[in-house]
């Protein structure tokens, strides 16, 4: 004790959570304890909801009793009375219930699993939209695709793909400790798209994505470790560590202001000095226009970010 992270719904502060605490108090104020409180972190997760359909005086109306007569246009089936689609908690008696075991005999396991997390924050609550589970599966797909019809080498990755697989690690990295797996998933697509411009997949990076998934398709994850030849199971392998260096990008852009005005940007490598960037600024073309018949006054740089030149007439 106490318990790390306690995940239950908001509802759950007046039944469960309520008692365990009361209880835990109780034996803490009783000296059988260690700790005042049963729970180090609290997560009240969001609920994935569905839509229903609304008629004017707020009742809803089953799915199967409504029609849409053009997109996004729907009328009750029997009267003919114009709906209004809402979002509401799944119900039996409204019939928008979605059933886990259908979505997962056409789409997998993995892909109901990535696609709830891939939803939006945890703690909020969502609708479902099949829509948004084909999408998770297409990924999927090209990941797999990926793994089987590109040639795996044993070569070391080129400087932009190494930067994009280390930012990828710390980002899902940090953001699975965080929960916030939504956007873990999205930088997972940001490397997946990088990949595809490569003609071919260096090992060390094929090796290191899959054990990234490894936690959001524990079942493809696995299948993918043993085409890569390694025993089962990539669960008991070392999670990827990243090189602080390489999660920041070699070249950054820098914005060249008149007066505090944007007015020129150029891409420089990072770390560059004061001197060279205000050289830049002044060599500039467009900053030249600029500065015709004006007197610099004041030259302000920040590096890797900016430079500002206070000019007055004359």
């Amino acid at each position: 004790m106490p318990v790390d992270l306690y995940v239950g719904g908001a509802e759950h502060a007046v039944l469960h959570l309520l008692y365990a605490r009361f209880w835990h108090m109780v034996l803490f104020d009783l000296g059988l304890v260690s700790t005042e409180e049963p729970y180090q972190r609290l997560i009240n997760q969001g609920m994935i909801t569905s839509y229903a359909y609304q008629r004017k005086d707020k009742s809803l109306v089953p799915t199967d009793e409504v029609t849409e007569i053009a997109p996004e246009t729907w009328i009750e089936t029997a009267t003919g009375e114009p709906l209004e689609r809402v979002i509401a908690k799944m119900s039996k008696s409204l019939k928008n219930v979605i059933n886990p075991d259908d979505i997962i005999h056409e789409y997998g396991a993995d892909s109901m699993r990535m696609y709830e997390m891939f939803m939006g924050p945890l703690e909020v609550s969502k609708p479902w939209a099949t829509a948004g589970l084909v999408g998770i599966y297409r990924f999927l797909d090209r990941i797999w695709r990926l793994y089987d019809e590109v040639e795996i080498v044993d070569e070391e990755p080129n400087e932009e793909l190494l930067r994009t697989l280390h930012k990828t690690i710390r980002k899902v990295t940090e953001d699975t400790r965080d929960l916030a797996f939504n956007t873990a998933i999205s930088q997972m697509m940001v490397l997946v798209n990088e990949l595809y411009k490569e003609d071919v997949f260096p090992r060390s990076v094929a090796e290191t994505f899959v054990k990234l998934l490894s936690p959001y398709v524990p079942h493809l994850a696995e299948e993918l470790w043993e085409k890569l030849g390694h025993a089962p199971s990539i669960s008991k392998v070392q999670w990827p560590v990243w090189d602080e260096e390489l999660t920041f990008d070699a070249n950054i852009e820098v914005v060249f202001q008149v007066n505090g005005k944007v007015r020129s940007k150029t891409m420089v490598e990072k770390g560059v000095s004061k001197e060279t960037l205000l050289s830049l600024a002044k060599d500039d073309a467009k900053i030249r226009s600029w500065l015709e018949g004006k007197t610099i006054v004041k030259e302000i740089v920040v590096p890797d970010k900016l430079v500002n030149l206070v000019v007055k007439q004359g």
